[in-house]
């Protein structure tokens, strides 16, 4: 689906922190959201897709729905996508990007195990990470899990985090579908 330069675009995303990230990545690529006319709109969960799928008609002239989902919900997105009449095949080829099991699985793969413990070292949250980790319901688990669940567990830590994560990334190696979305606005401006 090819943009005209005024065209407006939504990126519906899952949560808050999915938002935090996507503008992160934007801002360090050199993007100008608001020049872009690109608005990143957290739904809440994508169990709520429908909702701003009708609130946003995607099939109103001169704007576009593109968005980033959990692999867990793309086949409820995929869905609510074919009955709002939003193109047809992958859900990429629809402007729909899926992240493996959810973002922050994304950005721990991205930035690797010791970059994140860094960038949660630089908060002054390593110890808390680590009397986390020896709880008895994670110790035994990947580090992976435990980092999902530090950034899952305490209200507010995957919106802190997401943003300095995405800065933390060496250049070039943001999450895949995270720099396809980020990648559609500039395709479409």
């Amino acid at each position: 689906m090819q943009a005209t330069s005024m065209q407006a675009t939504t990126a519906l995303v899952e949560g808050e922190s999915d938002r935090l990230a996507v503008e992160a990545l934007a801002r360090r690529l050199g993007h100008d959201l608001t020049a872009l006319r690109v608005s990143v709109v957290p739904m809440g969960g994508a169990t709520s897709i429908v909702h701003f799928l009708d609130r946003y008609d995607p099939n109103g002239a001169g704007h576009r729905i593109v968005g980033l989902c959990d692999a867990g919900e793309s086949r409820g997105i995929a869905r609510a996508l074919g009955r709002a009449g939003i193109g047809s095949g992958s859900l990429a080829e629809r402007g729909f990007h899926v992240c493996h099991a959810d973002l922050e699985d994304e950005l721990i793969r991205s930035l690797g195990i010791d970059g994140v413990l860094n960038v949660i070292a630089a908060q002054g949250e390593l110890a808390s990470f680590r009397r986390l980790q020896r709880q008895p319901s994670l110790r035994e688990r990947p580090i992976t899990m435990q980092l999902r669940r530090f950034f899952g567990g305490r209200s507010g830590n995957k919106a802190r985090y997401a943003p300095l994560l995405v800065d933390a990334l060496p250049a070039g190696h943001a999450p895949p579908p995270l720099t396809a979305l980020v990648a559609s606005f500039c395709d479409a401006a």
